[in-house]
């Protein structure tokens, strides 16, 4: 049987979705700098601070662009840079702020989720060859490894005030999986192997860790000593960024990062690397992926894998499609190639918007309108990426495979 993911015709098919995606994202230029969140029509939400994660994403994906050979995507990709190192940036403490509006900072507190984001952004753009981004990403990396690493634990801390002298009790899973992606991508572009070095010791504590004690629902939320805090947000279940239980869109992503890390490491990586990676995604479709009678993956489960927040994630789609391309680029087993079909099919069929534009970003458990967690369609990361990844090595990272002229 001859599979998509194999076919010349659906590589042509995965550039044509990426561009399309880039063109919604056009729109999210704020003219004070950023990128401003969009609605379900790709209008600006000008009502809405510029958001620090959002204009991180946008700078990835149009530096990315760039290196793809799209005419406008340096401009678009220079704006990022230009708001990373102005607006967004602290000048007094370093870092920088969560969101701006017209007043200023709304916010003073200094997060790893964000801060990982601008690694990443800047390390694609250096790589674009953007100006002033190999300065953004120098800084980037000092405030990271400086301010939020945690080096007797090996992962990334999650929050201080605005001068780094009070730090949150709170310790987060999700910053430091964004942690792997933005160490993995400066690794690469940097040359610099001991950044691969932390990203293993992130893996190796959670996928080889707190999922493996956990029958791999990942625990995202954790105390000043690392312990995990399983009823956290247990009356707010449908969080946006800190959801009650396990999600399972997680354990998709951690199985990629697993994957993109153990072909960077190649024959030192160690072998629990691809049997963690295929046992999350085993464990997310087995509990995520239709579990109520419909297509499509639940948000979280809770601590006995029973649903919580059934909506269907754009981005978890997303990651299961990336996920499963990178499974048979890493084992060539046909059960991933088959899954890639399905999860593409549900994508097409329910999820990408052909009226409006880019794909839409929630799914109600019947796989119609929701907007139970999000609203409009903030950014186009997870699903521009989804056109890359099955097209690109699982190592080096996409920034440089793009620039070292890798292709499918």
């Amino acid at each position: 049987m001859r599979h998509a993911l194999l076919a010349p015709e659906h590589a042509v098919w995965l550039e044509a979705e990426g561009d399309r995606l880039l063109e919604f994202g056009r729109a999210a230029l704020h003219p004070a700098g950023g990128f401003d969140w969009l609605d379900g029509a790709g209008e600006p939400r000008t009502e809405k601070p510029v958001e620090l994660w959002i204009s991180c994403r946008m700078t990835h994906v149009y530096s990315l662009a760039h290196l793809l050979g799209r005419p406008y995507a340096g401009a678009h990709a220079d704006h990022g840079v230009a708001a990373l190192s102005g607006c967004f940036h602290d000048d007094e403490h370093g870092g920088w702020f969560a969101g701006v509006g017209a007043d200023g900072p709304t916010s003073t507190a200094k997060t790893a989720y964000e801060h990982a984001f601008v690694l990443i952004a800047a390390a694609s753009a250096t790589a674009a060859g953007r100006p002033g981004a190999r300065r953004l990403l120098d800084e980037a990396l000092e405030v990271l490894l400086g301010r939020f690493w945690d080096d007797e634990h090996g992962m990334l801390v999650e929050q201080w005030n605005r001068d780094f002298t009070v730090l949150d009790g709170y310790r987060g899973v999700n910053a430091s999986m964004h942690g792997v992606e933005a160490l993995l991508s400066a690794a690469d572009v940097l040359a610099d192997p001991s950044l691969r070095a932390r990203a293993q010791r992130i893996v190796t504590r959670v996928v080889h860790g707190l999922a493996v004690d956990h029958d791999w629902r990942i625990p995202e939320h954790l105390d000043e000593t690392w312990t995990p805090v399983l009823d956290y947000n247990v009356h707010e279940p449908a969080h946006p960024f800190r959801p009650y239980g396990a999600t399972v869109g997680h354990w998709l992503e951690w199985a990629r990062l697993t994957l993109h890390l153990r072909a960077a490491l190649g024959a030192d990586a160690p072998g629990w690397m691809l049997d963690d990676a295929q046992a999350l995604f085993a464990a997310a479709v087995g509990q995520g992926w239709a579990v109520d009678g419909h297509d499509g993956f639940i948000y979280t489960v809770d601590w006995h894998g029973a649903p919580v927040v059934r909506e269907r994630m754009h981005w978890v789609a997303a990651e299961a499609t990336a996920t499963a391309a990178a499974l048979y680029a890493a084992t060539g087993a046909a059960t991933y190639a088959d899954w890639y079909e399905t999860f593409w099919g549900h994508v097409d069929e329910h999820f990408i918007d052909r009226d409006r534009g880019s794909w839409r970003h929630e799914l109600s458990p019947t796989n119609g309108p929701s907007e139970l967690v999000w609203k409009g369609k903030p950014d186009i990361y997870h699903a521009f990426q989804a056109t890359l990844i099955p097209r690109l090595p699982l190592a080096p990272t996409l920034a440089t495979a793009l620039r070292d002229g890798w292709s499918f």
